[in-house]
């Protein structure tokens, strides 16, 4: 069954919509999805009409496309998944899909090679792995790090979005530090991802702050409010985090010179895989090394450096030093005062043979 182009951006949107549970989906909240998905996709500014939207949710439930969408109204009203794990995006891929995935993978390897295009060249692996994989139902031959269980992916698209058209989004938020959520309007100004985590920065309305960096797995609403845009004026997005590693940082933080020394075991792995783009090599010894960063300081540093353990030793500056010891001392401190309480927990998880 053939489908054009209009009708699968109106599945996956009201996919994505009833794979949001925090917000009830009547019929007419997923007409106005679809119809803003279309003028934003293909510009087509004529609303889509209640029978269509109607249609495609009868063609989602059936097996015309293999989706056998498991759709349920809920008090007469509103829309939802019975399976809050269902996703059209799960189901297997077809032979129609098969032949388009081929055609873009056959287009993306034309770009291989050239410099602008560098980051094409893992996107193209994946697809083509893929395809093999599908097309042979065969294992994959490449395992490319992923996390099942993260949370908060589903807000990309939607945070993505709003920042193309500068919209204000409303944001329930509640960070780890936080005993309640908190709402207020957001700007959003760029997506950030992290060691498979992903982030949004931008301008809180009901702060004072220049700027706050939200985690996307800590947001529990998120949905497009009539507050104005408040543009961004303070930052280049394109470098702002150049001289950081991870996403914690402030506008005006001023970057370090970080210098440390790592045995000859660990050396080959920092010097082929730099902790930061700035890192040179200051001293080369037969049994270390010792190298530097320019970077601001902040916790994924520390918690990057801390990962080596007694592989490295920061060098400076001082106050990192400083920091360092006092983490390490905590840690010593934390293995040399095992409590009642923990003895008791180790005893019923490892039983003794």
């Amino acid at each position: 069954m053939p489908v054009n182009r209009n009708a699968l951006i109106r599945y996956r949107t009201i996919d994505n919509c009833l794979r949001n549970r925090y917000k009830k989906w009547t019929l007419e909240d997923l007409i106005d999805a679809c119809s803003d998905a279309l003028y934003e996709f293909q510009g087509i500014d004529k609303g889509v009409s209640r029978r269509t939207v109607q249609a495609d949710i009868k063609t989602m439930r059936s097996n015309k496309l293999g989706y056998e969408a498991p759709i349920i109204v809920v008090d007469k009203r509103y829309y939802t998944y019975s399976d809050k794990n269902y996703s059209i995006t799960n189901i297997p891929l077809n032979h129609q899909d098969m032949q388009v995935l081929t055609e873009v993978s056959d287009l993306l390897k034309q770009f291989k090679g050239f410099n602008h295009f560098a980051d094409l060249n893992e996107m193209v692996s994946k697809l083509e792995d893929k395809i093999y994989t599908q097309k042979n139902q065969t294992q994959p031959v490449i395992d490319f790090e992923k996390n099942e269980n993260l949370k908060g992916l589903e807000w990309i698209e939607t945070i993505r979005k709003a920042i193309v058209a500068k919209k204000t989004m409303c944001v329930t938020y509640q960070s780890f530090k936080a005993r309640e959520a908190n709402t207020f309007c957001f700007s959003p100004y760029l997506l950030k991802e992290y060691r498979n985590r992903w982030f949004v920065l931008g301008v809180s309305h009901a702060r004072y702050s220049p700027l706050l960096t939200l985690a996307l797995d800590r947001i529990q609403t998120l949905e497009e409010h009539a507050d104005a845009y408040r543009e961004n004026t303070i930052i280049d997005l394109s470098t702002y985090y150049n001289n950081c590693i991870g996403v914690t940082k402030s506008p005006n933080q001023k970057d370090s010179q970080v210098v440390f020394w790592i045995d000859k075991e660990s050396a080959p792995y920092v010097i082929t895989k730099p902790l930061h783009h700035t890192q040179q090599i200051l001293s080369e010894e037969p049994d270390d090394k010792i190298l530097s960063i320019r970077v601001i300081l902040n916790f994924e540093l520390e918690r990057e450096l801390l990962g080596f353990g007694a592989k490295i030793k920061v060098l400076g500056p001082k106050i990192l030093v400083k920091q360092i010891k006092q983490n390490l001392a905590k840690a010593l401190n934390n293995y040399e005062l095992m409590g009642e309480k923990e003895e008791k927990t180790l005893q019923t998880i490892l039983p003794e043979n």
